[in-house]
């Protein structure tokens, strides 16, 4: 199945839209939320733990996978979906984060990015081309093209740099995609430009005129305010074609996300339900709540009464303080089900509201 991107309906309030993703393996309902499997493997999730769930489409990171297990490995045990046990869409992230992330380990050049392992301290060259023939390796559904993501706050000067690198790496990826043959893997161009307005715009130009199947926003969720994030992505959707999937990269707060729909952004991904699990905090409408608290000691009611995932269906708050204390592995598992469970039923809730006007 080639790539294709269909609206089934806009909002009249808003520049939200419900839409489908039609990819080599399956249909994703849009708006979407991935969970982050950064390694292959989402945090004390197992794939059938995501089916359950309801998880579409599910994220990994190049520049993690080309360390290790390395993508001759994966290629020869017939591509990332069958190594994992995958049968749904991944999307693979280039590693254009881990150049900010990562700052202490990498140099930087015009030609692409020279990292030192932080595992085994050995020395890689991503490359534009590089980082698609990984992906290609991999099988990815979606990728994602080598790009440059700057901090927040950033210099003007060093932000315009990365945007200039930013747009001669996606030329360079859109040129390397076309000689794959590879239609039915969907390169994605992404936007930066820092938090600066015109940096964005042109970024956004750029970026649309190189005319991509989607398009994904980076550079945000690095520190800056919400306003600030709303007002880049605002810039941004005004500029990217309405009729191409935007995949806001890295945000994952459910207000984010909901004003995020509103602005016209279709896909996002982020660590953070899976990492509050590990910290022992659960997600509700109410916000972040931590089961270590004394209150919950003999609470034996569910975290989220409104909830309909195997943990709250089946556990106790107060049983969940006592196995997290208790430093039981099944508290991290428990409370990952409910977060990711909660995203997807914000997603799943985000869409009806459109659908209903």
């Amino acid at each position: 199945m080639t790539f294709k991107f269909e609206i089934s309906k806009k909002s009249k309030k808003s520049k939200a839209r419900v839409g489908k993703l039609h990819t080599p393996h399956g249909i994703v309902n849009t708006p979407v939320f991935l969970p982050v499997g950064t390694q292959g493997s989402v945090k004390t999730m197992s794939p059938r733990d995501l089916n359950e769930i309801g998880a579409e489409m599910i994220l990994g990171n190049t520049y993690h996978l080309l360390l290790r297990p390395g993508p001759d490995l994966i290629k020869e045990a017939g591509g990332l979906h069958k190594f994992i046990s995958w049968d749904k869409p991944i999307l693979t992230d280039s590693g254009g984060f881990q150049v900010f992330s990562l700052a202490h380990l990498r140099k930087l050049t015009d030609e692409g990015v020279k990292f030192t392992s932080h595992i085994d301290g050995t020395k890689h060259f991503l490359t534009p081309a590089s980082v698609l023939e990984t992906q290609a390796a991999f099988g990815s559904d979606i990728m994602m093209p080598l790009d440059e993501c700057v901090a927040y706050p950033c210099d003007k000067k060093e932000a315009k740099k990365a945007l200039e690198r930013t747009t001669v790496w996606a030329k360079e990826s859109n040129k390397e995609h076309g000689a794959q043959n590879a239609e039915h893997r969907a390169l994605f161009g992404i936007v930066q430009g820092g938090t600066y307005k015109d940096l964005r715009k042109q970024s956004a130009e750029e970026i649309a005129g190189i005319d991509f199947p989607g398009y994904a926003i980076g550079g945000l969720s690095v520190g800056e305010p919400q306003n600030e994030m709303f007002e880049m992505l605002a810039i941004v959707t005004n500029i990217l074609p309405d009729d191409k999937p935007r995949h806001l990269m890295g945000v994952g707060f459910p207000s984010d996300i909901t004003g995020a729909v509103k602005l016209g952004a279709d896909i996002f991904d982020c660590v953070i339900p899976t990492r509050l699990a590990r910290h022992g905090t659960f997600i509700s409408d109410e916000g972040k709540i931590s089961i270590r608290q004394a209150r919950f000691e003999k609470d034996f009611s569910p975290i989220d009464p409104t909830c309909d995932c195997y943990t709250c269906q089946n556990f106790s708050r107060a049983y969940l303080r006592h196995i997290f204390w208790a430093r039981e592995i099944l508290a991290l598992h428990l409370l990952t089900i409910h977060n990711l469970r909660y995203y997807m039923r914000l997603m799943q809730r985000l869409r009806e509201e459109i659908l209903a006007e």
